[in-house]
Formats: structure tokens, C-alpha cells, sequence
């Protein structure tokens, strides 16, 4: 079964142990020098808006160069697929490591923990019950999983976490233990937790230590505090920035799930603006539609605004080949260029020191929305070109859009002023193109023979704003 399609909850168990004695706690190498700290929130449920504020907060951290990156932690967990994609994240810091466990560590909490080098835990906190659970239809509750998919899932759980302690030298068993029900747990000849149960620790079990030479089962200590915890680290003179979340990583959720649609958008509204004289409502709902697929980008944690700079640098390359020098090519090519790449960039997840080209599963996601996104912009167009020019809606947008207050009827008087004018084809006719007559600059076609750049042309009619256009002998 796909557990990332699943949809499964990792939420915080019922069971939770009992006090153990107290344990010595364990000794931590000299502290680190003062330095750069970045503290990063996992509150509440760990769901999808949770992974922006740490992407943000990892990359920020990076490009800061910090020292150290602290989880504050107090949640029931979450969903699987976000807590993978948060490990993940988490995993690019290069830097140390911690999670201190503010009050609990439930399921996918207690999977993040153990994605850091160091655990700390304050005084009454817990941390484990991490069995996976299906929500039902709706999130109205829980619902008992079939036993073959149950074991499915958590054996590919196990393997995910399994990875994790390995990693950063966690207790592999005591991780496992808080999974898999049918794990009991004897360290040291003490049961700690019974087959048929699920392992949770108190924060004195945690940091109890067994075996030879002892070490602690999970927890590296006990502190009162945060403040407590940076300067047992050392890191109590260091510069610290906490990462806050916005308020708008719903907002950005939203935004990137109709991704697709807002290039659709963007991709005809500028479309029909092209294809309109003056400048409109067919524009403005194309501006607006990249500038909102760019700040989803952006409140994501993915996109940096300089890739706006180059979308728009891309238009302005785009307008002087259409309305300045037609036919030319280059600037046109350029400008595409330079739009199609800030397009798919400002979606890839690049972080501070990566390689310099992202990677294909990088480029999956954001290739595959603005492939859907010019395939359906390609077909309205067709549709648009051959039926809108007929329709009253157009009229309107003629009207409302011509530089000044130009009339539709102004706009069929001028054209039926052209008819039988001649001109020049500024680019290869092919059918459609550019022509200049008299002074004006038009949006040209055939009625479907090719014409070579250069060549005279006169005005035989129009369909919408394109002059119909033939080759004089």
C-alpha cells in the first residue's frame, strides 16, 4: 500500500509509562562556542503548512551559515507523508542538531526527534506512541486498519525511523518499540515495554542509561527550559533567531494546490491581451495571476523573488519582439526562454550550498504543472481565436480595453478604414505574423498561403483584431 497516498495519521498514543527512577544524567562534551542558533516550531498537528515554516526556517539557517538548529517541540503528530518531507528537510541542515521536547513527542513528533543528533526533554514531558492509526472519511475519527495493510505500514514506518537512528546513533530498539505493538522491549534484564503495548517515555526514563558503557535510552537530559538547553550547549552568548510562523502557510497551501490553474490564468489573459489593443482587464487578470502563483511559490519556501525579476524581464524581451521589432526572433526567444525558466524554478526546492542545476525530481513537479498549464492555455487559445472574435464579450473587451475610450464602433470604423491599404510583411506570414501599414503595427494573417518576410501585402478584411491579409503580385 502507499502510505504517502494513505494519508495516515501518526497521532499520539493513550498509553503512557510510568515514572522511573532517576536517572544520572548524561555528561555532554565541552560546549560548543557561542555562535548562530536557529529555533524551529513543531506545534499543534504536523501537517502540511508545518513543512513551509521549516523549509523556510532550514534555508534561512543555511544561508546564515548557523551553528546550530533547535526543533521546540510539543505536538501529537501528524501525518506520515509531512513528516517524511520534514525529515528530509531537516536532513539538509549541516550543522548540529537537537529537539527539545517541550512538553510531548507524540508519534510523528517522537520520528522528527530522532531525526536530530540530540534529544532534551523538559521536566514531566513525553515522547513515543508512535503507532500508526487511518483516519476515517472526513477526519471524524480514527479506524481500525486491516492487519495485512497495519503491517504494511508500519514495517515501511519502521524502516523511515529506523534510518533516522541509525544515522544520528539513537536506540534503535526503543525506537521500534514505540512503533510496533508487537515489539517488547528487556534492556539490562528490566521490561520496559511488553509485547502488546506501545513504548512511551517519561523524560527520566528517556534519559536513564543502561548497558555498558552506560548510556541513555533516548534523552541526552532533562532541562527547565529552552534558555536551559542553549547554555548547557553552550550556545547561551550565541545569537539566536526564532522562526515564527506567518499566517500565511494555509494561504500558500491553497495557492500551490491550484498552481496550474493561476498558469492557465497568466498564460491567456496575457494571451488575449496580445491579441486586444490598449491594455485591460484581460491583462490585469494575467498580472495578478503570476504575481499569486509567485507568492504561493514564495510563502512556500521555494521560490526567491529574484525569479520574478526574470519573469518579468522575460515579458519585456516578449513585448519588443511583438510590438517593436518583429520577426527578429532573438529578443522573443530570449524572453521565452527566460519566462519558462522562472516558471519552473520559482516551484524547485533549491537550497544554499546545492549543486547549481537542480535535479529530474526536482524538476517533476513544477514541469509537470506547466506542462498541463500550456497544453489546456494551447487549446483555449485555438477555441478562443475562432469563437470569441463573434461574441458580444468581445466587443466589450475591445471597448474597455483600447487605449483611451475607443468605441467598438470606432474600432469597425477604423478597421473598414484599412481595407484595400497595402503594406509590408515584417515577418514570415505563416499564416499569422506582423505587417506594417503606414504607420501602423498589426497582427496579420491569410486566409492560409505562406508569405516571406519583406513582401507587400494589402488589407483584405479582418477576423477580430487580425487584418486579413493577401500577397500583391
Amino acid at each position: 500500500m502507499n502510505f504517502r497516498r494513505a494519508f495516515p495519521l501518526l497521532l499520539g498514543g493513550l498509553w503512557l509509562g510510568g515514572a522511573g527512577a532517576v536517572p544520572a544524567q548524561s555528561e555532554v562534551p565541552g560546549p560548543a562556542p557561542a555562535g548562530k542558533v536557529y529555533i524551529l516550531p513543531i506545534r499543534e498537528n504536523i501537517m502540511p503548512p508545518l513543512v513551509y515554516v521549516v523549509r523556510r526556517g532550514v534555508k534561512e539557517a543555511m544561508e546564515a551559515k548557523a551553528d546550530a538548529l533547535i526543533l521546540d517541540m510539543n505536538t501529537d503528530g501528524g501525518r506520515v507523508d509531512v513528516t517524511e518531507e520534514i525529515i528530509q528537510i531537516i536532513s539538509k541542515f549541516k550543522g548540529s542538531t537537537y529537539t527539545f521536547v517541550n512538553d510531548r513527542a507524540f508519534s510523528a513528533g517522537a520520528f522528527i526527534a530522532v531525526a536530530t543528533q540530540r534529544i532534551y526533554m523538559a521536566p514531566q514531558s513525553v515522547i513515543g506512541a508512535a503507532a500508526p492509526i487511518m483516519m476515517s472519511p472526513g477526519g471524524a475519527g480514527a479506524e481500525k486498519m486491516p492487519d495485512t495493510v497495519e503491517a504494511k505500514m508500519t514495517s515501511a514506518i519502521r524502516a523511515l525511523v529506523r534510518t533516522q537512528a541509525e544515522k544520528n546513533d539513537h536506540n534503535i530498539e526503543v525506537v521500534e518499540a514505540m512503533i510496533d505493538k508487537t515489539k517488547a522491549l528487556t534492556i539490562d534484564g528490566e521490561v520496559l515495554n511488553k509485547e502488546g503495548n506501545i513504548l512511551t517515555l517519561t523524560d527520566r526514563q528517556a534519559a536513564k542509561q543502561y548497558g555498558k558503557p552506560p548510556k541513555p535510552l533516548l534523552s541526552s537530559g532533562t532541562v527547565e527550559s529552552l534558555d536551559a538547553l542553549l547554555d548547557k550547549l553552550g550556545y547561551a552568548g550565541a545569537q539566536r533567531v526564532e522562526i515564527k510562523p506567518t499566517g500565511t502557510e494555509q494561504l500558500g497551501l491553497w495557492i500551490n494546490a491550484i498552481s496550474p490553474i493561476l498558469l492557465i490564468l497568466g498564460i491567456i489573459g496575457l494571451y488575449l491581451e496580445f491579441k486586444t489593443p490598449g491594455f485591460g482587464l484581460p491583462g490585469l487578470v494575467g498580472i495578478v495571476a503570476f504575481a499569486v502563483y509567485f507568492f504561493g511559490g514564495y510563502v512556500a519556501g521555494l521560490s526567491a523573488p529574484g525569479w520574478v525579476i526574470i519573469f518579468v524581464l522575460g515579458l519585456i524581451l516578449v513585448a519588443i519582439e511583438l510590438f517593436l521589432f518583429p520577426g527578429t526572433f532573438i529578443a522573443g526567444l530570449a524572453g521565452s526562454v527566460l519566462i519558462l525558466l522562472a516558471l519552473i524554478m520559482s516551484m524547485v526546492d533549491v537550497y544554499p550550498g546545492g549543486p547549481a542545476l537542480p535535479t529530474l525530481p526536482q524538476l517533476e513537479l513544477p514541469l509537470r504543472d506547466l506542462s498541463v498549464a500550456v497544453l489546456v492555455s494551447f487549446v483555449l487559445a485555438l477555441v478562443l481565436a475562432r469563437f470569441l472574435p463573434k461574441t458580444l464579450l468581445f466587443h466589450h473587451l475591445v471597448s474597455q480595453t483600447a487605449s483611451g475610450v475607443q468605441s467598438g464602433a470606432a474600432v469597425e470604423a477604423q478597421q473598414a478604414a484599412r481595407i484595400g491599404r497595402t503594406g509590408v510583411a515584417l515577418s514570415p506570414l505563416c499564416p499569422g505574423g506582423k505587417a506594417r501599414v503606414g504607420e501602423d503595427l498589426l497582427d496579420v494573417i491569410t486566409r492560409g498561403e505562406m508569405v516571406e518576410r519583406g513582401r507587400p501585402v494589402r488589407i483584405i478584411g479582418h477576423s477580430g483584431v487580425d487584418a486579413v491579409v493577401e500577397e500583391v503580385a
